[in-house]
């Protein structure tokens, strides 16, 4: 694919990028690098390799899924602030945290 001043000048436009002649013709000397490489890398016949999720064969160390800490829910939410108004309940109800309402 080639490109030409006025391609690069264009897409900069869209991109609302103010471009002088003499950064365009540098953009397009390295953009039409990055399409040739593009281009070679395409020709490259893939036909029998498998898709990798990564460049190197690696295998990530699993732990054991295993629960390392109880239930602490019943103290978290015992020490939950007041409701207020003069309450000494804590502001919980149904094993959630109460928040006053906000309105925008």
């Amino acid at each position: 694919m080639s490109l030409s001043s006025a391609d690069v000048k264009r897409v900069a436009h869209l991109a609302r990028i103010e471009v002088s002649d003499a950064e365009a013709e540098a953009t397009l000397a390295k953009l039409s690098g990055i399409l040739g490489m593009i281009e070679q890398m395409q020709a490259v016949d893939t036909s029998g390799i498998t898709p990798m999720s990564h460049a190197q064969d690696l295998v990530q160390r699993l732990r054991e899924d295993v629960v390392t800490e109880t239930n602490q829910r019943e103290l978290f939410q015992s020490i939950a602030p007041l409701i207020g108004n003069g309450s000494t309940e804590p502001a919980t109800e149904n094993g959630l945290y109460l928040v006053p309402k906000v309105i925008e």
